[in-house]
């Protein structure tokens, strides 16, 4: 990696004032580029690659690898903004332009995956921050990531909302072709293009996206899709779910999981923030809603669960049982007794409207 008029171990003038470094384990230098206008990139020397997840998680693997900590997509719901804490730096404005790279990433995997107690065990990429976010078209971690997983017979599965995936997928077709485990998944929360420039302003478009699944289906891989987050009012009405889905069903997706917005630690003022600019008008339903949780209530993913199986069905994908909308810790979603109460502003007839909602 080259960057102009910089030295290893020199500190650009972009770094926040009254920041201490040594904060950052690792750090060798940051640095400014004119492609990245008031971007930070603090680049360091990792000790690990692979990260073990905690047992009780409910997600289907145990080891992640993580390139970058923050992200460029600047999602305003991103659940990872939290991680950003743990350097000492802000959920907000700094988890989009002071990013963490791990430029050794390649070579410690290598290391990590070579030892005789690596059992290859799935490895999930794109489960924090998104390792397609468009800083990778600069650093090039993800060819060696994926030749490392794939050289050493290591299942592994891609996330991402990035359309630079593409550069990526003659690798990953000839890994899938040579009897590798690939599994890749394409986030897309709305097909309304104003209010993605709005809500996640550094993402590729709805429609980039969608020839993004094109593309993926096209080079011989599977393609599920993530639609996430619902958001309550924005997201989450028949009309739109039914256009989204119907478009992923046009664009080849083979799969749809569908999860609620969730709103943890700092995302939730965050979010507020977003919502008191953008949509004033719902601030004082998201607080009812989500009131001292993180998540929705049980009334309110039941209602989404149920507006979601008709319209998968609808659009073929598979049986809607399978693609439940997500519960805020994993447990099991208990059988509905009655039919579910719709939240306020719902546009069929429903039961008394709960006034949690």
């Amino acid at each position: 990696m080259r960057w102009d008029g910089q030295k290893v171990g020199a500190a650009s003038d972009g770094v926040l004032p009254g920041m201490d470094l040594r904060l950052l384990p690792g750090l060798v230098r940051s640095v400014r580029t004119p492609d990245f206008a008031g971007v930070t990139f603090h680049e360091v020397l990792c000790r690990s690659a692979l990260n073990r997840v905690p047992e009780a998680s409910s997600v289907p693997f145990r080891w992640t690898v993580n390139p970058m900590r923050g992200c460029l997509h600047a999602c305003a719901y991103c659940f990872a903004r939290p991680t950003h804490e743990y350097l000492d730096l802000g959920a907000g404005r700094d988890f989009e332009n002071q990013i963490v790279v791990k430029t050794n990433v390649v070579e410690v995997l290598r290391a990590e995956l070579g030892r005789a107690t690596w059992r290859r065990e799935h490895v999930a990429l794109g489960t924090n921050t998104d390792p397609y976010q468009r800083a990778e078209g600069r650093y090039r971690l993800m060819p060696g990531i994926l030749e490392a997983l794939a050289s050493t017979g290591t299942p592994l599965s891609v996330l991402t909302k990035g359309t630079l995936l593409r550069r990526d997928l003659p690798l990953l077709a000839d890994v899938a072709a040579g009897g590798g485990s690939v599994a890749v998944s394409i986030s897309l929360a709305t097909v309304d293009d104003e209010l993605q420039r709005v809500l996640e302003p550094g993402t590729p478009t709805p429609r980039a996206r969608l020839e993004l699944i094109r593309a993926v289906r096209d080079a011989g891989l599977t393609c599920g899709v993530l639609v996430a987050p619902v958001l309550p009012w924005l997201t989450d009405s028949e009309e739109h779910l039914d256009a989204l889905l119907g478009a992923l069903a046009e664009a080849g997706a083979t799969g749809v999981s569908v999860m609620a917005l969730h709103l943890r630690g700092a995302v939730k003022p965050l979010m507020e923030d977003w919502l008191r600019a953008h949509r004033p008008g719902l601030l004082a339903r998201y607080r009812r809603l989500y009131g001292g949780s993180a998540y929705t209530s049980d009334e309110y993913r039941h209602w989404l669960d149920a507006r979601v199986a008709p319209l998968l069905t609808r659009h073929g994908f598979a049986d809607p049982r399978e693609h439940r909308a997500w519960r805020a810790a994993g447990t099991p979603w208990p059988a509905a007794s009655g039919g579910p109460s719709s939240p306020e502003g719902a546009p069929e007839p429903a039961p008394a409207v709960p006034t949690l909602f």
